[in-house]
């Protein structure tokens, strides 16, 4: 039996998350913002949601590959569970470090180093298509015959484990630090100061990066995010604008070669008569400013209500996607991405959210009717309509006198 062992951690997560949100109000530390941190959430709650289509049909690859063409059988020991564990984070250190330094992989991977913030919400800020394959790296271990449930088990936790290393809040932590991928390793590789880039690839163990020649200390103070900052709350876009700057530099190469190479060849990569390798700058502490454009404020009531209803109906789904039909869970699957653009949009005082918006909310009362007839769903088909009738009411009476510069700017 599959257990999701990252969704029930959920509850886990933003209870540590407000631990940790407590702890910088007390200390006066700047390490979250509002916008940054739903940003961060949106990303998380959509690549779950998109997680669910793609999952059965990964599971389903490493399945089959280890149904017919495994070499060999790992029996349930200790020591299988010791070598799957080592197995399974040496490959991760190869998915990792080949999607910073592969620009198709990176298209993906990018989404996870956008914040310029460091704290565990960017732990949950996830792409929306990296399971599409990253997969791929683990299919070693089908071959040479780990169970695939063991696998899925394995993975997970090495998953987990790297939710905590997300925080500014712990130091170093002594001889660990040889062993163990930790806060501090972690902050490094998430840091856009040219000596850290690409450096520190580890999931659980930082033992891989220190035999393969990718290890940095942390030394100077991190600047986060990437070198050419996202400037956006908008979670669709975030997953789909380093495609967009490659499609466009694709369409100026002189050759077919170049275009391939584009693709294959380390980000900042371009042909010599486009100006060849463009390497990271160095970082102006004294000019740095962080994405933090000004949002009316009179709005936040109405961001955090929508930003609440796309939680609980995502949470429904990740534990109740199995008595859905493929028609309704895309429908809420959408319903839900379409309310956290909703939210970035606003954040962002973007002119076009009015119509949007009027769209967004006309869907979600249509799309409610899928649900009809299933009595298990009853009360949230009803709780549904009526959160969906109250926003547009609340969206459309108080436009003019809350929201004003959001649809007139």
């Amino acid at each position: 039996m599959k257990i999701d062992y990252i969704a029930l951690s959920i509850p886990v997560f933003f209870i540590l998350i407000g631990v940790e949100l407590a702890y910088t109000f007390y200390k006066k530390l700047a390490y979250y913002r509002l916008n940054d941190s739903l940003a961060n959430l949106s990303q998380g709650i959509g690549s779950q949601l998109i997680g669910l289509f793609l999952k059965t049909v990964t599971f389903f690859g490493y399945l089959y590959i280890f149904n017919h063409w495994k070499v060999y059988v790992f029996h349930n020991s200790f020591l299988t569970w010791i070598l799957l564990f080592l197995s399974v984070d040496f490959f991760y250190y190869w998915f990792h470090r080949m999607s910073h330094e592969v620009n198709a992989l990176w298209a993906a991977h990018i989404v996870h180093h956008q914040s310029e913030e460091y704290n565990l919400t960017v732990a949950l800020r996830q792409s929306w298509f990296q399971g599409g394959f990253s997969w791929v790296f683990f299919l070693p271990l089908a071959f040479v015959g780990f169970e695939p449930i063991m696998m899925l088990t394995v993975s997970s936790f090495n998953t987990l484990y790297q939710f905590w290393i997300h925080t500014r809040m712990i130091n170093k932590m002594g001889p660990l630090e040889w062993i163990f991928n930790t806060p501090s390793h972690h902050r490094v590789h998430h840091g856009s100061n040219p000596k850290y880039i690409d450096k520190n690839h580890a999931g659980s163990l930082i033992i891989w990066d220190r035999m393969f020649g990718t290890f940095q200390k942390e030394e100077e103070e991190v600047v986060y995010g990437i070198t050419k900052p996202l400037a956006s709350w908008d979670p669709t876009w975030a997953n789909f604008h380093y495609w967009f700057d490659l499609f466009t530099v694709a369409k100026k190469s002189k050759n077919v070669k170049d275009t391939l190479a584009l693709f294959i060849k380390p980000p900042g990569w371009l042909p010599e008569y486009l100006g060849g390798m463009q390497y990271a700058p160095e970082i102006d502490l004294a000019s740095y400013k962080k994405y933090n454009p000004e949002y009316n404020k009179r709005a936040l009531f109405y961001i955090l209500f929508q930003f609440v209803l796309a939680l609980g109906l995502a949470s429904t789904l990740l534990f109740t996607y199995s008595k859905l039909t493929l028609a309704q869970l895309v429908f809420a699957s959408v319903f839900v991405l379409f309310t956290l653009t909703t939210c970035g949009a606003l954040l962002e005082q973007r002119k076009s959210l009015l119509k949007f918006e009027c769209y967004r909310l006309i869907f979600g009362i249509a799309g409610t009717f899928l649900f009809i007839n299933r009595p298990f769903f009853n009360i949230l088909l009803v709780s549904n309509i009526v959160l969906v009738v109250t926003s547009f009411i609340w969206f459309y009476k108080t436009k003019e006198k809350n929201i004003p510069d959001i649809v007139d700017a």
